[in-house]
């Protein structure tokens, strides 16, 4: 089985460090369920350390991440999840399901083997976050490979779904994350830790235009009102069944 992870995720445990208000959004919504299978489950972020976790990951470089008192984790896809119906509370995915190659056979799968409840942490290609306007190849790739928010209810039966604004000084380094500290995404480096970047061929002319405006203060006069919030709305949401 071969996966996106085992070529891009060079840095992933590095620049991908769970933030902790998030973590409490997700575990708030995970409730009182004592076993959860995490699916695309990286090198488990967010997973829950006072429950029963079973991971699930397609990319055996992931897998190879993981730190040694991580979950236990098996090499599969959230298409065909190797468990039997109702075998977990809830199932949980966090920032993953835009990479699922058939997204409402994985949704699926994921309210098949969960009995109470799935929890999902993803985006909602509708939102426009300030770092399209010099990359507008992003908000392309976001169209094609997010789905709509209004989805997940057909695939998952009814849901709740709720903003999660994002702290600005976040140490999850996804995508959006750093959008109150533009200088990141001049940095290769940490441009390497979101998938979306990998994905594009060339953003080298919206990276050189937020340089030139940010060296010229035109950054900070057109996103003035970004400079004075604590978190911001970059259009990532949780998703949680509901009964």
């Amino acid at each position: 089985m071969t996966a996106i992870y085992d070529s891009i995720g060079l840095n992933y445990a590095e620049l991908r460090k769970p933030d902790a208000r998030i973590a409490s959004a997700i575990m708030a919504a995970v409730g009182p369920c004592q076993s959860v299978i995490n699916v695309g489950a990286g090198t488990g972020s967010y997973e829950p350390t006072d429950r029963h976790v079973m991971a699930v990951e397609p990319s055996i470089e992931m897998i190879r991440k993981r730190p040694a008192n991580a979950a236990p984790a098996i090499q599969a896809s959230a298409e065909d999840l190797p468990f039997d119906e109702g075998s977990f509370d809830a199932a949980m995915a966090i920032l993953t399901v835009h990479h699922w190659q058939d997204k409402p056979k994985g949704l699926r799968e994921l309210r098949r083997v969960a009995r109470d409840k799935v929890v999902l942490l993803t985006f909602d290609p509708a939102s426009r976050p300030w770092l399209t306007d010099y990359i507008p190849e992003l908000a392309l790739l976001d169209e094609a490979q997010m789905p709509s928010i209004t989805e997940y209810e057909k695939w998952l039966g009814p849901v709740q779904i709720e903003p999660l604004p994002i702290p600005y000084d976040c140490s999850d380094g996804f995508l959006y994350a750093y959008w109150r500290r533009p200088q990141a995404y001049l940095d290769v480096r940490l441009r390497s830790g979101s998938s979306s970047f990998w994905a594009l061929p060339d953003v080298s002319a919206g990276i050189a235009r937020l340089g030139d405006e940010l060296a010229s203060g035109e950054w900070a006069r057109r996103y003035a009102n970004l400079l004075e919030c604590d978190a911001y709305d970059a259009g990532y949401r949780l998703v949680v069944t509901v009964d």
